[in-house]
């Protein structure tokens, strides 16, 4: 099997302006380069391919027989090379290609929905792919190369190969169903919770036992909408993002009992496609004071 030829993409190019020009003057003006440096390229694309090229007939030299196949496919590299530049155009101005992001309901829901309406609308051309998730779904897709770009919250402990870049701080209260009235930490509840072995509820529950309380839990939702529903409902006492307390709970404490980081995360030394990029910088513009 004969092995690949080393062969400038500029060698083809001349070639090719040899063929579509009258004189090799014409041919190198039309390329921005000499005369004398259009000869010794296409001189060094015969050494390269070990084919005669060109023939003298007189003062001139013209192509020969065996030239119109090395022509072809010269122009077919430079065809897919004009293509790739043109793609590659298209790509950097956010013109083609897709962007998988992951968020939190609460991210997509409550803090970044104008965000991801308005990325959309200035470049429909991009395809934007969303996944709602909990949080460990969302790192174990990025970690899977499934998604390209997650908001969630901070993670205890950052996987390997993952950056994270804080983004906003969520303040949690608590919160007790309508008609019950205020009472000692030690009577709070039964509790409804975000799920067992999610960062927050770790959270949630060192903080309850620091104040006193036993987090008895009787149902579970990662959904900060289900939970206000729940404790709506009188199931349970929660513990819940104050954005996204409904005006029919009352809030047990005054202030926040604890609070959580929602973080960008990306693949460290991934290629991106230049929408990520452009998508992060909406993100935190978005959390920044007005």
């Amino acid at each position: 099997m004969a092995e690949p030829l080393d062969i400038p993409l500029r060698q083809l190019e001349y070639l090719v302006a040899i063929a579509d020009h009258p004189t090799w003057s014409t041919a190198a003006a039309s390329l921005g380069v000499s005369a004398s440096a259009l000869s010794q390229g296409l001189a060094d694309l015969e050494r390269r391919i070990g084919v005669q090229l060109f023939d003298r007939q007189g003062r001139r030299r013209v192509l020969t027989d065996l030239a119109d196949t090395v022509l072809q496919h010269a122009r077919t590299v430079q065809s897919m090379s004009h293509d790739l530049a043109h793609w590659a155009e298209r790509v950097n101005t956010l013109k083609v290609g897709s962007v998988r992001v992951g968020m939190l309901d609460v991210g997509a829901v409550l803090h970044f929905p104008e965000v991801l309406r308005t990325f959309r609308a200035d470049f429909p051309e991009i395809g934007l792919h969303l996944t709602v998730a909990p949080s460990s779904e969302l790192l174990a897709g990025l970690r899977r190369a499934d998604l390209d770009v997650i908001v969630c919250v901070s993670p205890s402990e950052i996987p390997p190969t993952i950056s994270m870049t804080a983004l906003l701080r969520e303040e949690l209260v608590l919160v007790r169903p309508p008609g019950v009235k205020s009472r000692l930490p030690s009577a709070w509840g039964p509790w409804v919770l975000f799920p067992e072995g999610s960062h927050t509820r770790t959270l949630i529950e060192r903080s309850l036992r620091e104040l006193g309380a036993r987090p008895q839990v009787v149902a579970e939702s990662h959904q900060p909408d289900v939970l206000a529903q729940m404790v709506s409902l009188g199931l349970g006492w929660g513990v819940l993002p104050l954005a996204q307390v409904p005006e029919n709970l009352d809030i047990e404490i005054g202030e926040p009992i604890v609070s959580r980081d929602l973080v960008i995360c990306q693949r460290e030394g991934a290629p991106q496609h230049p929408g990520v990029g452009a998508l992060i910088q909406r993100l935190q513009s978005a959390t920044q004071p007005a």
